[in-house]
């Protein structure tokens, strides 16, 4: 039994996540400059940073609150977020809850790229409120994962709310999308708004790489999680580092996406379970933010 006065593991991230604001890390400018003699340049309006728009998505700060995700993201020179359901959830929250959080978001001067997975069953008043949620909160892109019984369904909705969508792909262990391959088998026959968030480490783990996913569905590709790995192919269970100490090629990626001029947002999602959440988007920023300068 915890004593008294102990912290709950949750808390402990949190202070600890918080106290990390202040260190020079938080600067990732002078961590990329380890990394690159180019010059750091400041983002553009829409996030973008030698040619990629750079995104947060709040499952990296789930233990935290939305005001001190705010404050995070907005301490690492980001200006585009996906949040995840602790910051609202698109399922089950109302309307007007959510509309609330996209004009804080917008206030912080953030923009609401995306979500966490919203789960799509087939039914039609649950996929209705997510579709109005999204919609009211001003969110660019609804991050999903659909019944494929559903598609016909989430394929109205998409039309009549011109909403655009980007499912969600985990590694073996998922029985609906295991693999990017998965999702386009469910999708190809349905409206074009609805295509792909690849999360590069779970499409590394379902033995695809994700280079040559982004190539192959560039067309429906609208969303990325950026992450690094140490799973070896066919893990179903994934061991999450910070970007540039694990398996993954994110030199090839980067340049893959900026020669495809990908439009989307790449949002770096930190899932470390050990790790503080804010150092290790620093230094995961960092390092992308080098290599970016080093290509241009």
């Amino acid at each position: 039994m915890p004593q008294p006065h102990s912290l709950t593991r949750r808390e402990a991230l949190r202070r600890a996540a918080l106290g990390a604001l202040a260190l020079p890390l938080l600067n990732s400018s002078s961590f990329a400059a380890e990394k690159s003699a180019a010059p750091a340049a400041a983002p553009a309006g829409d996030g973008r940073e030698h040619g990629l728009r750079l995104g947060i998505a709040s499952y990296s700060t789930r233990m935290m609150t939305l005001d001190e995700s705010i404050a995070v993201v907005k301490s690492l020179r980001i200006s585009n977020i996906a949040l995840f359901k602790n910051h609202c959830n698109w399922e089950t929250a109302s309307v007007e809850e959510c509309r609330a959080v996209g004009e804080k978001l917008k206030a912080a001067g953030l923009t609401l790229t995306g979500s966490g997975v919203v789960n799509l069953p087939n039914d039609e008043a649950k996929v209705r409120k997510a579709f109005e949620n999204v919609r009211a909160a001003g969110m660019a892109t609804m991050v999903c994962k659909p019944e494929p019984a559903a598609l016909p369904l989430v394929e109205k909705f998409v039309k009549e709310f011109d909403q655009k969508l980007a499912i969600h792909n985990h590694g073996p262990e998922d029985k609906v999308f295991p693999s990017p391959d998965h999702i386009w088998k469910e999708i190809e026959r349905f409206d074009a708004r609805i295509g792909f968030c690849i999360d590069v480490g779970h499409t590394a783990r379902s033995g695809a790489d994700p280079s040559a996913v982004f190539r192959k569905y560039a067309a429906r590709l609208y969303d990325i999680h950026m992450k690094d790995t140490q799973a070896i192919v066919g893990a179903t269970r994934d061991i999450a580092v910070e970007i540039g100490t694990g398996r993954l090629d994110i030199r090839g990626m980067l340049r893959t996406l900026r020669d495809l001029k990908y439009a989307g947002v790449v949002s770096f999602e930190y899932e470390k379970p050990t790790g503080n959440p804010v150092t290790g988007l620093a230094e995961s920023l960092g390092y992308v933010r080098g290599m970016l300068a080093g290509m241009a």
